[in-house]
């Protein structure tokens, strides 16, 4: 299953490097073009010479982690975390640590060694470790390094009634949706943008963006579902199973009105599930992208996914089947009666 490889890849933010062999291994032969820029982004690109505007599609290949930031002489690894990571959820997780992915487990101060103030408070990041087996520093040495990269060992599979569990669904789904698009054929020109580091600052983004200077991007992300006690219907960011979420704004764009408005008639006109995202927290490639060279359009279409940024995400395959079929939609709209803007 895609969604399964994908996930089950490592590639934590600035070494992407299995996610890109993997993408490029699946798709060497189908596009026109394919190649990797110098800062690691993966550039696909089908119809180069057709007529029309230039569609950039964007999806990100990193995820969140931990590196190595220092080695204790007991043996523990202190770490610190790459990108977002939500430290309360980290606390005797299973790891892998740096290329040869020598297993390990997060750990910290017994609770029984604890005082009554610290009981009471998730513990810190700081006060967070890597415990990899050593006897001490030497033998830990033997293993692993500073600067290593960390990240969670999580089998992904199918569960309970059309859910799919794993880590890295941020963006490593939005991958999958690429992939599945770029087995069709269009009457456009179009990039599909695997992108790097957008865990760290949207930073591929912002050079593949340059380099192919689109007349219009679309970025495919994951996006919080708030459908979890004990928030209210009305303060859920999306719900899982009420498909594809359009954006309004992130903290990083504002998408442009008219845009929105076509992804909505899209989707009614194609009888597809919409929701819209209803928060402004985070921010996505579309912020990057939107202010690159003199500016370029640029909207967001999300699949809702419970626990990002921890070791295990959730997502409802209809809805990232709906979202498959939605951006279809968009690009033969595209193709018909041109960009909205």
């Amino acid at each position: 299953m895609l969604l399964k490889e994908l996930s089950e890849l490592n590639g934590v933010s600035s070494n992407e490097t299995a996610v890109r062999h993997f993408i490029r291994d699946r798709i060497q032969g189908k596009v026109g073009t394919l190649h990797t820029d110098r800062l690691g982004n993966l550039i696909a690109s089908k119809g180069q010479d057709k007529k029309g505007p230039k569609i950039m599609l964007s999806a990100h290949m990193d995820e969140v982690g931990l590196m190595v930031v220092g080695i204790e002489a007991s043996g523990l690894l202190k770490i610190k975390a790459v990108g977002g990571v939500d430290e309360r959820v980290l606390l005797s997780k299973r790891v892998l640590v740096g290329p040869q992915q020598i297993p390990g487990v997060i750990g910290a101060k017994p609770i029984h060694l604890q005082e009554r103030e610290e009981r009471q408070k998730p513990v810190p990041l700081s006060a967070l470790f890597v415990d990899i087996g050593a006897t001490d520093r030497s033998d830990a040495e033997k293993a692993v390094k500073i600067g290593d990269l960390i990240a969670f060992d999580t089998k992904a599979d199918c569960f309970g009634d059309g859910l799919f569990k794993g880590k890295a669904l941020d963006d490593r789904a939005g991958c999958a949706v690429l992939l599945n698009l770029i087995e069709n054929e269009y009457d456009l020109p179009l990039y599909y943008a695997f992108t790097v580091q957008e865990e760290v600052g949207l930073r591929g983004a912002t050079v593949a963006a340059y380099g192919i200077n689109p007349d219009f991007a679309l970025v495919v992300e994951t996006t919080s579902a708030g459908d979890v006690p004990p928030l209210k219907k009305h303060q859920a960011s999306t719900r899982l199973g009420h498909g594809p979420a359009i954006s309004f704004m992130d903290r990083s764009v504002i998408v442009q009105p008219k845009l929105v408005e076509t992804l909505v008639a899209v989707a009614e006109t194609a009888g597809l599930p919409y929701q819209f995202r209803q928060t402004t927290t985070g921010g996505t490639e579309a912020g990057a992208i939107n202010q690159t060279r003199a500016g370029i359009p640029a909207a967001v279409i999300s699949i809702p996914c419970r626990y990002i940024h921890s070791p295990v995400s959730v997502l409802n395959l209809n809805d990232f089947q709906a979202t498959v079929k939605l951006i279809d939609a968009v690009l033969k709209n595209i193709e018909q009666r041109g960009l909205p803007v």
